[in-house]
């Protein structure tokens, strides 16, 4: 697959049902998720595969989506290079593998989810059957907004820690707000957690992602 973007991959146990594509935090990579979709997907019944974010930022471990001036709004020059290359590597994917956009949920944690909101309702963009996101928010950058409209059929995760000292739980609501009046199905939790993904919230997200590429 010709991609500018390093990735790690888990293969279905049989013939793939469709495609899970997760998309790491903040200062990780793309083992830091991978082992995610034995939670989310026990049976082995889609091909998984998590990108690495392209950019290293000094003094911070790890690679990233973009540069942070402002929690929910990413920095435009850097979140658009990694929309871009973003892009770049899930229509490469797509041909790769053979399974379409509509049989592909786009998932991630923090800074992941971020980026998963923003290809999957990106303007121009194919739509995935689902977006899945943990502790994130949608973002509001310089150049991009998502386009609602144009998601029929689109399913929708949202998971977050009311107790999150670092992305507020506040962004979770809002985005449920956006989503559900866009005519989005939402599925939406709430925990008492901080930054991490609770496992009551994996256990419901694996339901939900069974239904979502039933």
């Amino acid at each position: 697959m010709s991609t500018s973007l390093e990735y790690a991959e888990r293969p279905a146990a049989g013939e793939a049902a469709g495609l899970l594509v997760l998309h790491h935090g903040r200062g990780t990579d793309e083992r830091d998720l991978l082992g995610l979709a034995d939670a989310l997907d026990p049976q082995r019944r889609l091909h998984a595969v998590a990108p690495r974010g392209p950019l290293t930022v000094p003094g911070w471990p790890g690679h990233h989506w973009y540069v942070v001036p402002r929690v929910g709004y990413p920095d435009p020059e850097t979140f658009h290079a990694s929309y871009a290359a973003l892009g770049a590597f899930h229509d490469a994917l797509w041909a790769r593998t053979g399974l379409e956009p509509e049989r592909t949920v786009l998932g991630g944690f923090s800074m992941g989810s971020v980026m998963s909101y923003a290809t999957g309702l990106g303007p121009g963009r194919p739509a995935p059957a689902g977006i899945l996101a943990f502790s994130g928010f949608i973002p509001t950058v310089d150049g991009w907004e998502p386009d609602l409209a144009g998601r029929p059929g689109l399913r929708a995760f949202v998971a977050h820690g009311r107790g999150d000292p670092v992305i507020g739980v506040d962004f979770a609501r809002a985005a449920r707000e956006r989503l559900e009046a866009a005519g989005v199905a939402l599925e939406y939790h709430e925990g008492d957690g901080g930054h991490y993904i609770e496992p009551a919230h994996a256990a419901a997200a694996a339901g939900w992602l069974a239904v979502t590429l039933g």
